[in-house]
């Protein structure tokens, strides 16, 4: 431990992970995550139940977090905090407590955009993981967001290209819901695709502008292709099912590579780093692997535990923030900001 380190508590409360992590430096001491196992029987998150479920996990994830990276409160820096987006109710239970340890401690406060920390997830020092450099594109998928960013510098990022309605992983659990998979089902889709035939059955893929996403139409296609088959044979999806997650899964990630390779195109950058919960999916990380020999790009796919939601990559945007002293000045901490 050196003098001049930084040691930053994070907390990330955006959905129904509540999360802890201490940094020192660009360097993880701890990443702790206490799931709410209670959403699963009601099929998604219920922002009423998350918030009381953050309030009962939130001190004893942090002490164990504090704990893992054997420091004490007293060695803090700062304390960083998802801002938003996110569910109100569940944002207010970290951002307040934020706020008050850092007032206890007397050390900064840091607020943080939580896409903005999927991206720079790809910053954390992990060894035999290389980090992009400026300027490369983002891709971050997860539940309620699909976006193309071009990132500039860590607090210089454009979005170019987003979903026009449904995010990718909106399309892959309500596909999965379709199917009678419990929830959460994008995990299973992805589980079940790895066993099937990606070309069984054939999707249209959705138009939308330019850079932008459309995900509602899939999933209305699929819907009315399950209904269809269902009424000629009952046990079409116990008798298909992995080869109907291949098929959904290769629509789906062939999308994003067509407006990833649009991208490419109009900007001329060939870096390419990916981030957000749906990037945790295999078939995604396979095929922009693959995409470094197809397409000469260089991309850049986080750790696992980085990808879904974790307060590590608050603490790195945390630490960052701390970097250029962007610290949160108001003694009330403003509406959660959506926009980079």
């Amino acid at each position: 431990m050196h003098r001049n380190d930084v040691f930053i508590l994070a907390i990330e409360s955006s959905c129904d992970d509540t999360a802890a992590a201490v940094l020192q430096n660009d360097k993880v001491l701890s990443n702790v995550v206490a799931n709410q196992l209670i959403h699963n029987e009601y099929g998604g998150v219920v922002p009423e139940l998350a918030s009381r479920a953050h309030q009962l996990n939130i001190v004893p994830v942090i002490d164990a977090a504090l704990k893992k990276a054997n420091i004490t409160k007293e060695h803090l820096s700062a304390i960083a905090f998802t801002q938003g987006p996110g569910l109100m109710g569940s944002l207010l239970v970290g951002s307040s407590f934020a706020k008050s340890m850092a007032i206890a401690l007397e050390i900064p406060l840091i607020a943080v955009n939580h896409m903005q920390a999927h991206i720079l997830a790809h910053f954390i020092d992990e060894p035999d993981f290389d980090k992009p450099t400026f300027p490369f594109l983002a891709l971050t998928i997860s539940g309620g967001h699909t976006q193309i960013v071009k990132v500039k510098d860590y607090f210089d990022m454009e979005i170019i290209g987003e979903t026009t309605d449904d995010a990718v992983g909106e399309a892959f659990d309500k596909s999965a819901k379709i199917l009678g998979l419990p929830y959460p089902g994008g995990p299973l889709v992805d589980k079940y695709a790895q066993q099937g035939n990606p070309k069984a059955f054939a999707f249209t893929k959705p138009k939308a502008p330019n850079l932008d996403f459309s995900f509602s139409g899939l999933k209305t296609a699929i819907l009315y292709f399950i209904q269809k088959q269902m009424a000629e044979n009952p046990k079409f999806i116990e008798e298909n099912t992995a080869d109907i997650c291949a098929s959904i899964q290769h629509t789906i990630i062939e999308i994003l590579m067509d407006k990833l390779k649009l991208a490419v195109k109009q900007t001329g950058i060939t870096q390419i780093a990916i981030g957000g919960g749906v990037s945790a999916n295999s078939g995604i990380r396979t095929t922009l692997k693959e995409a470094e020999t197809k397409y000469g790009w260089k991309t850049y796919i986080p750790k696992f535990e980085y990808t879904t939601d974790n307060a590590a990559m608050i603490g790195i945007v945390g630490y960052q923030k701390y970097l250029i002293e962007n610290f949160e000045t108001s003694a009330v901490v403003s509406k959660a900001r959506t926009t980079f």
